[in-house]
């Protein structure tokens, strides 16, 4: 559960808490998105694995960190023919830059719904 706000700045909420609220992940996200920094590249079903998940659950997460770019898929050729996709992390300083990218956006959004606060109290 993501925690408010105000909640998060009472609490000692830590940088993983941050980066959940911030960029819309669930714990299982974030600890698929480390397994994979740690561990190189890996398809679904190797990552599902680490996870003691379905290959389908962890194909769900990876799809949410795509979402957010803190992942990209390569695909690889296969000797006899085809292909599968492997799942790369990006670096945590690109991770860094995204969130902080995020919360100047918010903090600007805010800031100009704050200008306007008391036009719209007032109005019916």
């Amino acid at each position: 559960m993501n925690a408010s706000i105000s909640e998060m700045l009472r609490a000692n909420c830590e940088c993983e808490d941050v980066t959940k609220c911030i960029l819309g992940l669930k714990d299982l996200d974030l600890q698929a998105y480390k397994i994979l920094l740690a561990n190189g590249s890996m398809t679904a079903e190797v990552l599902g694995q680490h996870l003691s998940r379905e290959r389908s659950t962890a194909y769900r997460s990876l799809q949410n960190l795509i979402s957010c770019g803190l992942v990209f898929r390569e695909a690889k050729t296969i000797e006899t023919g085809g292909y599968y996709y492997e799942y790369v992390a990006v670096d945590p300083s690109e991770v860094k830059k995204m969130v902080q990218e995020s919360i100047d956006k918010w903090y600007q959004k805010v800031s100009s719904l704050i200008q306007n606060m008391d036009k719209e109290f007032i109005k019916e």
